[in-house]
């Protein structure tokens, strides 16, 4: 399985060869070094243990610093897991994954942690028509109407759409075209929107 770790840098567009543009989200990804290469004979299921975004060492707390010192790698700010289908032994502890694991043309999928919008109401969060703006009502125009029950259950049901928190939670974009590679600045541009705002924390997979 390929993936990767970056950052949302923003938006930009890409001319194609027949000078179409296309717009799209670049992304900082890589390098992501390996911490540790988990085994199913050893932990039971195959991953990679990398890091990302090297960090002075002053500001990674004792714990951590102890996988990193046993590693025998530098301090990172992110350190995440990559599910693989099987063992590999191609990949060791201090190889660095790039971004030229993606090639233009792929489809890949881009998780993230969506933008938080604060406290909504029913219109914004859920796409609610409103009230008549008529007949007399002058306070209802966006409310939600009515949530309750009859005597049976005598309950607002679970899941029932109401105002309330809106984005802040980690959001998939599926089947993403990656429009360009570049390995030298370690960015990857992709064709579309991806979740978070700038500088959030992504991963990237293959589809």
């Amino acid at each position: 399985m390929k993936a990767i770790f970056g950052k949302k840098i923003g938006m930009s567009r890409v001319f194609t060869d027949d000078g179409d543009s296309l717009p799209v989200t670049v992304i900082q990804a890589g390098p992501c070094q390996v911490i540790q290469v988990k085994t199913v004979e050893k932990d039971g299921y195959s991953a990679l243990r990398v890091g990302y975004e090297e960090l002075d060492e002053s500001r990674v707390n004792k714990p951590m610093s102890g996988i990193f010192e046993k590693a025998g790698v530098k301090s990172h700010r992110y350190l995440r897991e990559i599910r693989m289908d099987k063992d590999t032994e191609d990949i060791k502890v201090g190889d660095y994954i790039n971004v030229d694991v993606f090639k233009p043309g792929e489809k890949v999928h881009v998780s993230g942690i969506s933008r938080g919008l604060g406290f909504q109401g029913g219109v914004r969060r859920h796409g609610f028509a409103g009230g008549p703006k008529t007949h007399g009502q002058s306070d209802r125009l966006r409310a939600p109407g009515s949530i309750g029950q009859s005597s049976y259950p005598s309950r607002v049901l679970k899941g029932t759409r109401m105002a309330g928190r809106m984005g802040n939670e980690k959001v998939t974009t599926k089947n993403l075209t990656v429009a360009k590679v570049d390995p030298e600045n370690n960015l990857i541009c992709l064709v579309g929107s991806v979740p978070g705002k700038r500088n959030s924390f992504v991963k990237i997979t293959g589809a």
